[in-house]
């Protein structure tokens, strides 16, 4: 069953800046959602446009089974959003927040109270729950907004870039718990500029680029994509010589300390590291070249260029 449709979606801003070209789209309830693009790419936009913040300028949206344009309320009630923007009120206390907000969806105060007690104890926010937000860190004010968004139990969760500023350990806190979330069987739709975040966590994903989609499919078939991936490599020991690496086709020396390390998917990084590692190269830090997700824009433009 569908849980999200797009048809034709089109938004024009007064500006002129056409945000959204004709994107078609169908989402499926269960589904762990991921729609990537960099910065401008048009997600945010599409994500207004279905919680009704943003008009649209053709096209059409349902969700489940109502229009948008006829059952405005209807789709409303069935979404939770987690918005790219923290927009908590800096003074209330969070339990109020959480609490509040299942009373704009008609939950009487009992209910009410249960759902944000369970969602704030499984976002580790309980013992907080008296604290005006205005001393939340960012984490957990981003914690807070998921909180919200669920506790009228939507059946379908946005979220705009939900770790967006937060660090290592809460952005895996975040992520194990939407996994969860995903497994009994909640449909949720993410928005990132992240490659990592979107494998880590979806099933299927559309690649967003100038207000249109790219490409759409499930994370595997679209990472598999990604033919060649480069990384740096900071080295303890020092290589005086570009001939100590002569015998590796795909490493390349930057300077006394640092190497670059091309690999193609069948490969394997940790071999190649062993490799260096028994010829005496002592590897302190890796890192990626460029963004995962330039390197697959780069890759798709390639192809499309090629075909047409």
């Amino acid at each position: 069953m569908v849980a999200v449709k797009l048809e034709n979606l089109e938004k024009t801003y007064p500006n002129g800046v056409h945000a959204v070209k004709g994107v078609d789209l169908e989402i499926h309830r269960g589904d762990f959602f991921g729609l990537l693009g960099p910065n401008g790419a048009g997600k945010t936009t599409i994500i207004g446009i279905i919680n009704s913040l943003v008009r649209k300028t053709a096209g059409k949206v349902f969700i489940s089974k109502h229009d948008i344009d006829f059952n405005q309320n209807e789709a409303k009630s069935l979404l939770g959003i987690v918005p790219q923007e923290i927009n908590l009120g800096m003074f209330e206390r969070a339990i109020d927040i959480v609490v509040n907000q299942a009373g704009f969806y008609g939950l009487d105060s009992k209910a009410a109270f249960r759902n944000a007690e369970k969602y704030l104890k499984v976002l580790q926010l309980w013992g907080k729950r008296n604290e005006i937000t205005r001393n939340y860190s960012g984490g957990m004010k981003r914690r807070l907004m998921i909180a919200r968004a669920l506790v009228h139990e939507p059946d379908i969760l946005i979220l705009d870039e939900p770790t967006a500023g937060v660090d290592i350990e809460v952005r895996y806190l975040i992520w194990e718990f939407l996994k969860e979330l995903n497994k009994a069987g909640k449909t949720i739709i993410l928005t990132s500029h992240y490659l990592e975040e979107i494998e880590h966590l979806c099933n299927k994903l559309a690649i967003l680029n100038d207000g249109k989609i790219v490409k759409h499919g499930t994370v595997k078939s679209i990472i598999n994509k990604l033919q060649t991936e480069t990384f740096i490599m900071d080295l303890l020991t020092e290589v005086k010589s570009s001939k100590k690496l002569a015998a590796y086709k795909n490493v390349s020396l930057i300077d006394s300390k640092t190497i670059e390390i091309t690999i193609t998917k069948n490969e394997c990084i940790g071999d190649i590291i062993s490799s260096l590692s028994a010829d005496g190269l002592k590897i302190k830090s890796m890192r990626n070249k460029v963004n995962r997700l330039e390197e697959l824009f780069l890759q798709l433009t390639k192809k499309s260029g090629a075909s047409s």
